[in-house]
């Protein structure tokens, strides 16, 4: 009993390390910067799509790399919609309509994973992405959306030189945010 119980309570170091990797994501996503000089809307649709943004990057780079990281890239997608999920529900979104809005944001995210993938392959479309799914209605200035298009190529390319050791220990290093990114 004393050996199940010790079980239950010893850390997790996967558990550790996802959640580590998905606290960088989110601390990345909030940088002010974004909602500053990036002129990302400060709403919960733009917080979403930053989140998603620097999610997919991850994701991104761990999906090139075979078993472990496949199986760490899962856990910190279910961790990313987890999180989302206890938002709405702190939010006071009721327990009804929860599971219908984070299918509808789990839908979301997947568009972005093809739009972005397709985007890092040709520039102009990246920028058309970033224009259409960060910025939504709000029309940035083309410094804004240069920037944000510049932004994310160097963000892949920081991650790309990551260990991949260092990832499934949990740390993601974003390549530094910079103005004019």
């Amino acid at each position: 009993m004393k050996a199940m119980l010790g079980a239950l309570f010893r850390p997790n170091p996967r558990r550790e390390a996802v959640d580590a990797a998905y606290g960088a994501i989110v601390a990345r996503a909030r940088e002010p910067w974004f909602y500053g000089e990036g002129g990302v809307p400060d709403t919960l649709e733009g917080r979403f799509e930053l989140l998603a943004l620097h999610a997919f990057l991850v994701l991104h780079r761990l999906r090139r790399e075979p078993g472990a990281a496949q199986r760490f890239a899962q856990e910190l997608f279910d961790t990313m919609f987890a999180d989302l999920d206890r938002s709405l529900r702190e939010m006071g979104v009721g327990d009804l309509g929860i599971g219908r809005r984070v299918k509808a944001l789990a839908a979301k995210f997947y568009g972005r994973i093809v739009a972005y993938e397709s985007g890092l392959a040709d520039p102009p479309l990246l920028a058309e992405a970033l224009r259409r799914i960060l910025y939504g209605p709000a029309a940035p200035s083309d410094a804004q959306l240069a920037a944000l298009t510049h932004y994310v190529p160097r963000q892949v390319t920081a991650l790309a030189a990551l260990p991949l050791a260092s990832l499934l220990a949990g740390e993601v290093r974003f390549a530094p945010l910079e103005e004019g990114s």
